[in-house]
């Protein structure tokens, strides 16, 4: 099929571009490189690969344009609460308006997959599924929410409701908790650890970018429909993930601290059960992912943290 990426060059497009192109789609991205990341290098000798270096909102009304491809992924975003906080009109025109612009020139026959958030349900002390009520605590996951209710108001779309991604990926992120706790753990040998007994749900980017996969070669019995993306067995707080990590790397030192706060104040149990029901399952464990990171910073340490983080 043809593919579009927007914001194919970031943490989970450049994984993901490289999956389809192996899978033997024609994938075209679109990518304004603001973090001037070099995450596409190892596909420019796919032929089926095309790279447009521009503004993706110069071309998602344009309907010519859109409706050229079969499917349209569109992860071009302002990823986190910090991020997002610190542009929100910014924040909103990609994370929401880039969305509206797409869904109205979209025709019926085409698939449209978006990846959201499970942050859009706050905190809970319920187990969290799809049914679940929206409670954003940040302007990232309202935009989100906005985003995702439009397409659904349109019948024609798939949301995944994220967990929170972790692993190793070209467009590198330590921003991420477990990627940047196992940062923290190989450069300091230190952490401070606060809200310790919040519980989330994880997922590896590499299996985030299967489920999109997964999602084109089902789409017609998963069309207009949202699915919760994450690890069953990682539905762990912060402590549990601190401790896994420490099995790995016991020289590990960490400190708790009641004194601050997380600014997307997430804390769940996450039910995965209706993706699964599907027979979509996650292969990367966490301690998979821990490994990985600490090879991939054995080269990310020697150079400056900037060019690998959103904030």
């Amino acid at each position: 099929m043809k593919v579009l990426i927007t914001g194919g060059a970031g943490y989970i497009g450049s994984v993901l571009t490289e999956l389809l192109l192996v899978n033997n789609h024609n994938v075209t991205v679109i990518d304004s490189f603001m973090y001037n990341q070099i995450s596409l290098l190892h596909v420019c000798n796919n032929k089926n690969f095309t790279l447009i270096d521009d503004n993706v909102m110069c071309y998602v009304n344009n309907k010519e344009f859109i409706n050229g491809f079969d499917v349209i992924i569109p992860l071009a975003a302002i990823v986190g609460a910090p991020a997002c906080d610190a542009n929100k009109s910014l924040a909103t025109e990609i994370n929401f308006n880039q969305i509206k612009l797409i869904v109205n020139v979209l025709n019926k026959n085409q698939r449209l997959i978006m990846p959201n958030t499970n942050s859009q349900y706050g905190s809970s002390n319920n187990i969290i599924t799809e049914e679940s009520p929206f409670n954003p605590l940040s302007h990232y996951a309202i935009t989100k929410c906005d985003a995702e209710r439009y397409i659904l108001n349109g019948s024609n779309g798939i949301c995944l409701r994220l967990a929170t991604a972790f692993g190793a990926s070209p467009r590198m992120r330590t921003d991420l908790l477990v990627n940047d706790f196992v940062y923290r753990a190989v450069t300091d040998g230190f952490l401070i650890l606060f809200e310790s007994n919040f519980i989330r749900n994880y997922i590896h980017v590499r299996d985030i970018a299967n489920t999109f996969l997964f999602c084109i070669e089902n789409y017609e019995k998963m069309n207009n429909n949202v699915f919760n993306v994450g690890l069953s067995n990682a539905n762990i707080s912060k402590l549990e993930l601190v401790n896994r990590i420490k099995k790995i790397i016991p020289e590990l030192t960490v400190v708790e601290t009641e004194f601050k706060q997380d600014m997307d104040k997430r804390n769940y149990i996450v039910s995965n059960e209706k993706l699964e029901s599907h027979g979509w399952k996650a292969i990367n464990s966490i301690e998979d992912g821990i490994n990985e990171l600490i090879k991939a910073y054995k080269m990310i340490i020697r150079h400056k943290n900037k060019n690998f983080t959103n904030l």
